[in-house]
């Protein structure tokens, strides 16, 4: 596994970062448990999750399943930078109820207990606010995090799903403030068929010394040989993919991008990690795997080097907005 540093800060983190959403709504607390034990095996020290991961019903599900694992020793939690998030709607039985939600003082500071009691610990390395919360002001927001670094139970601050403004805007008011390190990260939907990120996001985290950390890097599986595995009788699209594949000129793009990395004698979704790995700024794609397979096929892509040949193979088929401002000034 190869490391690097989380934007700006000193936390070293693997480049890839264990994602485990489908914990609890997809795969089993065994499973569960047998992936995050594989994941370490493999080198892979960064875990993200949030606190409405389980959805409905079994919202927290998800953390609860990490702590079980936690608790089980072996340095568990010592060897993971434990990422979570902030933002959706806790309140019990899902009733709508005022301040269980968003980016209040009062939600953050609940939120946090919450999660610290679902996940078995006593610290949260890396606290993400998963989306801006227009009625909060950052000044309340950075205020309840000043209070939760010196108690000891945030270390730092990311966000996810943010708009280079909202990135520019928490960190000069941070500034402004002093004594706040501000976000240090930005979590968002980056991959090579979606892309809008490089035209504001990624130029503002990296202006701001955020690390990018892209979520859905196969982009619902569109990018793991989606087209080939229908044709070998395999797992059909649903989703955001079989959405996009209903469309013939989306088809034919994704087509083309599965011929481009057949004569290349490569594997998809190998290919589609291993691009954002050359991409400047990120720090790591959220991997999801249901299995240990899966898993295991991730981190093959850390190792895979693509040539200039295949990277300008890949701009052809899916090319990016371009620099900014240029990208959407002429």
């Amino acid at each position: 596994m190869k490391y690097t540093q989380l934007g700006r800060t000193g936390l070293k983190v693997s480049r890839l970062v264990l994602g485990t959403m489908n914990f609890g709504p997809q795969t089993d607390e065994a499973t569960s448990h047998t992936i995050m034990d594989a994941a370490l095996d493999a080198g892979i020290n960064f875990f993200d999750t949030a606190n409405v991961y389980g959805w409905g019903e079994n919202k927290g599900r998800t953390e609860e399943i990490i702590g079980n694992w936690f608790a089980q020793g072996g340095e568990r939690r010592d060897k993971v930078v434990l990422a979570t998030k902030v933002y959706g709607d806790m309140a019990a039985g899902g009733d709508v109820w005022p301040n269980h939600d968003k980016l209040s003082a009062l939600n953050i500071r609940r939120a946090v207990d919450a999660s610290l009691k679902r996940l078995r610990t006593d610290h949260i390395d890396v606290y993400q606010f998963h989306h801006v919360d227009r009625n909060t002001p950052f000044e309340e927001i950075w205020q309840a995090v000043d209070v939760l670094v010196q108690q000891g139970k945030i270390l730092y601050v990311g966000s996810s799903n943010f708009p280079g403004y909202k990135i520019a805007q928490a960190n000069e008011i941070a500034a402004r403030r002093g004594g706040t390190i501000g976000l240090v990260s930005e979590q968002c939907l980056y991959n090579l068929a979606e892309r809008r990120a490089e035209m504001e996001v990624i130029p503002a985290a990296q202006e701001y010394g955020l690390g990018v950390i892209p979520w859905s890097p196969l982009h619902g599986g569109l990018l793991g040989g989606v087209i080939k595995k229908e044709v070998e009788g395999g797992r059909r699209a649903s989703g955001r993919a079989a959405d996009t594949l209903a469309d013939a000129g989306s088809r034919a793009q994704i087509q083309a991008y599965e011929d481009l990395l057949e004569k290349h004698g490569l594997e998809p979704g190998e290919v589609a990690l291993a691009w954002l790995l050359t991409r400047p700024g990120v720090t790591g794609p959220i991997v999801g795997p249901r299995t240990a397979e899966q898993l295991a096929s991730a981190v093959r892509a850390v190792e895979l080097e693509l040539s200039e040949e295949l990277l300008a193979g890949l701009d052809e088929v899916f090319p990016g907005p371009g620099p900014s401002p240029e990208a959407f000034a002429w």
